[in-house]
């Protein structure tokens, strides 16, 4: 994530010289091996703080592994500590807010809450990818797609548009 992240914000005018030349360093090191995340978080930081304002936005952080969204949001901490320019905004379901607070301290949260066009647009889009769209008639999808459908109801009460939490690290 570190390193997608890393690539948008050398991408804007050539890969600056210190990123070249620690590339070069751990590609000669153990058989072409790929940055350490100590080496990358350094490099990350030299490119957040010659920037004038960087925003790094991470979608969905819930879906990443417990292990992986602890050395982010460690990571995060770190080039947010060196840069007060640097503003993080990360979505997720609310059970990674106590990670988040943690790590952070102070954050801004937003919830975010489906509507039932959110969810009729949803299964308008699962329906229309139905890999096998002869099983179903008209009648049944636009029982499903109606405000008193069973699909509406069951979407909406299993949550699979579930609750989101926009949080905003400054």
């Amino acid at each position: 994530m570190l390193g997608a992240i890393l690539k948008q914000l050398v991408n804007r005018g050539g890969i600056p010289g210190y990123v070249r030349e620690v590339f070069q360093k751990a590609k000669k090191e153990f058989g072409g091996r790929g940055l350490r995340l100590p080496d990358l978080l350094e490099i990350m930081k030299k490119a957040v703080t010659a920037l004038p304002q960087v925003f790094i936005c991470i979608d969905a952080l819930d879906e990443s592994t417990p292990k992986h969204r602890r050395e982010l949001l460690g990571s995060l901490r770190e080039i947010v500590r060196v840069s007060e320019n640097t503003r993080v905004f990360l979505t997720g379901r609310p059970h990674v807010g106590d990670e988040i607070m943690k790590c952070f301290g102070q954050v801004v949260r937003i919830p975010i809450s489906p509507t039932l066009d959110d969810i009729r647009s949803y299964l308008e889009m699962r329906l229309g990818s139905d890999t096998d769209p002869d099983v179903m008639d008209n009648r049944l999808r636009a029982d499903i797609l109606s405000d008193s459908g069973k699909g509406l109801r069951y979407v909406g009460n299993i949550n699979h548009i579930p609750n989101t939490s926009v949080r905003i690290i400054h």
